[in-house]
């Protein structure tokens, strides 16, 4: 599993599973109206019927697409009372250039109807978790949306506060700000709710008083999102692994090499993952349970991702008994698979007719082996009795 990185898994969740997926709105064609959930607390509500000629006037100055806002956020264009030299000012007096501050309104425009006492009140609480505001701005410029479209500021006050009571360090809530900020519109009481839950199941697995919080603050930070899952879906996988026949132990060790994204799995998928699976590989429920430990990501998988991969690695020759063998190459996408083996074959080296290892890992561990068995190709050998011809 070394290969996996939260981005990955993320990515993976929303393509490959259908299971817990929240619903989504519609969204508006190019609408001039507000949206019902507005951002901050405005200090107008009044819209006319045209758009806010100062408004466009002041965004054209640093250089903002007119015509993107109209397509995306038009309703902003149309109010009545905006801020964009106040936000632009404050945003200079932080350090950020003119380029910048075009690029911050171009991207979330929802920013120039923020007071700039809402925009300091934000500021203030980002600085709790920011070294100096160097590195505010340029999170701000990295992540507008995330500063800008705060519901509930008093709620991601106390968040940041309860993040930092438990241990985690600033740089890893200031990440959890910029791309799991959904987790900070949670009521307080439903993070300490998920926390405790987590901490329980941790104990009852078998884990230890004395390592569960390191476990817990490195589960949450390769995995913020598990905080927005509800406890009786934690029980409920739970329960389902336990029936399948994994002891606590082995569930204890799929959990924290799925990084937790274990629990946003319904047992529907993960049962249609392990069916499939066991036919694909012709095995016995011990069997299949054992390449599971080995490769934890069958669990996760859905079936056609499974079954591609599957039949990627069989049209390069690769057997069955080999997947079976390294069943982490089902980490690998098809196309990662088709380039290293053409870099392997180039220096001879025959994958179909030996192990998988040197096919598996990151792309910096795959690198560093083709790197080793190209200097072996290209180093002559050593005969240890011929003489050597030393010049007198």
């Amino acid at each position: 599993m070394s290969q996996w990185t939260a981005g990955m898994l993320w990515k993976l969740l929303i393509s490959s599973q259908p299971c817990r997926l929240c619903s989504f709105r519609k969204m508006l064609s190019a609408s001039k109206y507000r949206p019902s959930l507005a951002c901050f607390t405005y200090t107008t509500d009044h819209q006319s019927n045209k758009e806010n000629k100062r408004t466009v006037e002041n965004l054209y100055k640093f250089s903002v697409d007119i015509r993107k806002i109209r397509r995306l956020k038009g309703w902003v264009l149309f109010e009545d009372e905006t801020y964009v030299e106040e936000i632009a000012n404050v945003l200079q007096l932080l350090g950020a250039s003119e380029a910048a501050i075009g690029s911050i309104l171009e991207q979330c425009p929802e920013a120039i109807v923020c007071s700039p006492t809402t925009f300091n009140t934000q500021r203030e609480l980002w600085q709790l978790v920011c070294k100096n505001e160097q590195e505010l701005v340029k999170l701000i410029e990295q992540f507008p949306e995330s500063f800008f479209t705060v519901k509930d500021q008093e709620t991601q006050k106390l968040n940041i506060q309860f993040f930092q009571e438990l241990g985690l360090k600033n740089v890893v809530i200031s990440r959890f700000l910029t791309t799991a900020s959904n987790i900070f519109h949670n009521p307080i009481e439903k993070n300490k709710q998920m926390i405790g839950i987590l901490q329980e199941s941790y104990l009852n697995l078998g884990g230890s008083e004395a390592n569960m919080k390191v476990w817990l603050l490195k589960l949450l930070s390769q995995n913020p999102f598990i905080l927005l899952n509800s406890s009786a879906a934690i029980k409920e996988t739970l329960e389902f692994l336990q029936e399948q026949g994994f002891t606590n132990s082995e569930i204890l060790q799929l959990l924290s090499k799925l990084k937790g994204f274990l629990f946003q799995l319904c047992p529907g998928s993960i049962q249609n993952s392990i069916s499939f699976s066991k036919n694909a590989f012709k095995c016995t429920d011990h069997d299949l349970k054992q390449l599971v430990l080995k490769c934890p990501a069958i669990l996760y998988y859905s079936v056609p991702v499974l079954e591609e991969r599957i039949q990627g690695l069989l049209k390069e020759g690769i057997s069955i008994t080999q997947i079976k063998e390294t069943p982490m190459v089902l980490e690998l996408t098809p196309q990662i698979v088709q380039y290293r083996i053409r870099k392997l074959n180039s220096l001879g080296y025959r994958i179909k007719d030996g192990h998988l290892v040197n096919l598996n890992g990151t792309k910096k561990e795959f690198e560093a082996n083709f790197g080793k068995i190209q200097a072996k190709k290209g180093r002559p050998l050593f005969n240890p009795v011929a003489p050597l011809n030393v010049e007198e």
